[in-house]
């Protein structure tokens, strides 16, 4: 079996299981605000605040780079759509959009979701790092290593 066929398989028995699969299905209730053929948006159960909505794609794929690259302009055009929809009704004072993959940066849902999260001056949410800084050169090997396969 070649890796596209055990993907496909792996991906298909995930989403068996998957939570979101089950809400493209209607197994699971959730409160849409925009769907079409490719790409579903509900707002999310726990958010970070309230008009806190999510974009995932109606097929199973585990994160972005699973995703082919035709599909990513329907999902990415029904992001700029619910965003736009959330600045518009909501007036909030910003939004950001979020995606995590794989277990080392967050993601709970091994569906590939996309957050749009309305923003406020006065609420408590914080995106927050570590700023982190190069040794002298190491930025241009770094740089190196990411496009050597380009």
């Amino acid at each position: 079996m070649d890796c596209i066929q055990q993907k496909s398989r792996i991906s298909e028995h995930a989403s068996e299981a998957c939570i979101f699969c089950k809400i493209i299905k209607g197994e699971i209730p959730s409160t849409k605000i925009y769907e079409d053929k490719e790409v579903l948006s509900f707002l999310d159960i726990n958010p970070a605040n309230k008009g806190h909505a999510l974009v995932i794609p109606k097929k199973h794929y585990e994160t972005l780079i699973d995703i082919p690259e035709k599909e990513i302009g329907k999902i990415m055009e029904a992001v700029q759509k619910i965003a736009r929809m959330i600045e518009k009704n909501l007036k909030p004072d910003g939004y950001n959009i979020l995606m995590s993959n794989h277990e080392a940066a967050e993601q709970v849902i091994n569906h590939a979701h996309i957050h749009i999260i309305p923003r406020y001056k006065t609420d408590n949410f914080k995106l927050t790092w570590t700023h982190k800084k190069y040794e002298e050169k190491e930025i241009e090997a770094v740089k190196k290593k990411i496009t050597q396969n380009l």
